[in-house]
């Protein structure tokens, strides 16, 4: 069967006219905020449209069927897309002149993953930065509807789970349900945003701080307008716990927000996903406190504002902060955790590799996954000792298929060997090994800040051009579960049958 080229780059366009019309937003901010690049953000968003147009314009006689390989090619190619005309503020305002540069701060905003090759960040015009932030938030609301709607349908990393619960008007229509799915996802998402902006302002930041931060946090990606990131607050623990709160319903399902409006909390306490995702962050966060607030000399690693050695609620927050920062992969910054003691250091560096819960925003391996690989772990000690026992893996109190078993554990295997192959190459660009490790576990989990030389407190600016394109593609390897970038270098893929 041929690829249906033309509902392809229709889609495209239509991405591009989505693009353009969130540039012009930057646009109109540039011009409130009068920082001299409002002509230039305009160009930037009058060639995206112009370029969306087009496509749409030559492609509105498509046949509107798509079949899976059209489907992956969308979704994979249509990241893409976004983040090449996504560069255009960048290039055209010269706040990013390099266009590896620019492409690697583009396509860590997209994929929510926020690291930066940006020295300092407060030089640059109101409206770079709000784009920046924006483009955040795009690749945030693009994810709850791939992880919601798109993914399952490609059988895509065991997605299948969680996609039964979606709310929507259910039948056998599928359409109207991934409609009213998103439709309804999107209003969570933006309300949330919304409400995480009045909050900060309230709090003490000013709008443009507070609403770029709130752009940052729900889509779980972690730019901020500060060179010090959250930090630059530590004087003020409001702001920081009002962050706290948005990481954490951030890396939570979305679908669980709409049923906590709808008011079943029930089905959200019986989850067994956020039920294991809610005590991991408890037991991670009483560990990380307990070894700051007895051992760590905290006032040697805060970034910005020392806070008292030894004092409880300060420990607290700045475990709570960078255990929900590290496992939801937002990746803000409350402190230099790599000198909170070597033990840490690993520690933080094995929460880049948990990822918060499916249907969020957050990037990762997913709670559900470990969930149903420790579950099927445990159940191989019965199957040992009773083999002709029939023993399913239960989540949420039905059995699991064996297909979807399989699936995540192809797509464990897939990724360990990802990152191992990621920080592979990463060392062939002369980079020492726990600045290898740590890009590989942050690109591909799409965390943000690593270890050694890209940690916590430092950029990827040093980052040599191949090792920006490389840590580029792991980003967009993670952020669309694998699979869906995997497939597409396979030869049986692209051949016509």
């Amino acid at each position: 069967m041929k690829l249906n080229y033309k509902i392809i780059f229709h889609f495209f366009g239509l991405l591009l006219l989505f693009n353009g019309g969130f540039m012009l937003i930057a646009t109109i901010i540039s011009l409130i905020y009068q920082d001299g690049v409002t002509i230039k953000l305009l160009l930037a968003a009058l060639v995206t449209l112009l370029l969306g147009g087009i496509a749409m314009m030559v492609t509105k006689t498509h046949n509107k069927e798509m079949n899976k390989r059209e489907g992956y090619i969308v979704v994979a190619f249509g990241w893409i897309v976004m983040s090449l005309t996504g560069t255009l503020p960048y290039l055209t305002t010269e706040a990013i002149p390099s266009f590896t540069e620019a492409f690697f701060e583009t396509m860590s905003g997209y994929t929510t993953t926020g690291a930066s090759i940006l020295d300092n960040i407060e030089i640059l015009p109101e409206g770079v930065l709000f784009w920046r932030s924006t483009t955040h938030w795009i690749g945030g609301m693009g994810i709850i509807v791939l992880a919601i709607a798109i993914l399952p349908l490609l059988g895509v990393g065991g997605m299948q789970l969680f996609a039964a619960e979606a709310p929507g008007p259910g039948g056998d229509k599928l359409h109207p349900r991934i409609t009213d799915t998103a439709k309804r996802l999107w209003l969570i998402y933006f309300g949330y945003t919304v409400a995480e902006t009045i909050l900060l302002q309230l709090a003490g930041m000013s709008f443009f701080d507070a609403i770029n931060h709130a752009l940052s946090t729900l889509s779980t990606g972690g730019f901020s307008t500060k060179n010090a990131s959250v930090a630059y607050w530590n004087d003020n623990p409001t702001i920081q716990y009002i962050i706290i709160v948005f990481m954490f319903l951030a890396g939570t399902n979305f679908v669980l927000s709409y049923y906590l409006f709808k008011g079943n909390v029930v089905k959200i306490v019986k989850d067994d996903e956020f039920k294991l995702y809610f005590k991991f962050i408890c037991i991670f966060t009483v560990i990380a406190a307990l070894l700051i607030y007895f051992r760590a000399d905290v006032s040697q690693s805060s970034v910005a504002h020392p806070m008292v050695l030894g004092e409880g609620e300060s420990a607290i927050r700045h475990a709570l902060f960078q255990v929900l920062a590290i496992i939801t992969t937002t990746g803000f910054v409350s402190a230099d955790y790599t000198l909170w003691t070597p033990f840490l250091t690993v520690f933080f560096f094995g929460l880049m590799f948990l990822g918060g819960s499916a249907g969020s925003t957050s990037g990762g391996v997913k709670v559900v996954r470990h969930l149903i690989l420790i579950k099927n772990g445990f159940l191989e000690f019965k199957r040992a000792l009773h083999p002709n026992a029939i023993l399913p893996v239960r989540y949420n109190k039905k059995s699991i298929s064996g297909d979807i078993v399989f699936n995540i554990l192809g797509f464990f295997i897939l990724y360990m060997l990802s990152f191992i192959i990621g920080a592979l190459v990463f060392s062939m660009f002369q980079i020492d090994f726990t600045s290898a490790i740590g890009l590989s576990a942050s690109s591909l989990g799409n965390v943000g800040p690593a270890l050694g030389d890209f940690g916590p407190v430092n950029n990827y600016a040093a980052l040599p051009p191949l090792g920006k394109w490389w840590a580029s593609f792991l980003m967009l390897l993670g952020r669309l579960e694998l699979f869906t970038i995997l497939i597409l270098l396979t030869p049986f893929f692209w051949r016509n049958r």
